[in-house]
């Protein structure tokens, strides 16, 4: 729903959707860049060592330093469940090679 002109102008509707939020982890003050859901992440977080504060939302913030790190940890958990032989050879095929059996 699009709100009137005159509401929309007033400062107080617009305080807490327009701030920069803080980095979720604990003893870090950096602005964060992104937003990561709790259930899906928190795993990832938990591997890094990372302890984060408790959130209403279930939300994680994490500044470029904490996300890259955490990162690192979800794409190694990532390749390790990957399916055997899955896209193996891809280039190969497109380019119109046999691959023999």
């Amino acid at each position: 729903m699009k709100l009137p002109k005159e509401l929309r102008e007033r400062k107080e509707l617009t305080g807490a959707a327009n701030k920069a939020k803080a980095c979720s982890v604990r003893d870090c003050s950096e602005p964060a860049i992104r937003s990561l859901s709790e259930n899906k992440w928190n795993t990832y977080i938990e591997k890094t060592g990372l302890i984060t504060e408790e959130n209403k939302q279930h939300k994680i913030f994490l500044c470029k330093a904490h996300y890259k790190e955490v990162n690192k940890v979800r794409k190694s958990q990532e390749k390790m469940y990957q399916k055997k032989g899955f896209l193996d050879n891809t280039s190969a095929a497109r380019k119109g090679k046999y691959l023999g059996e």
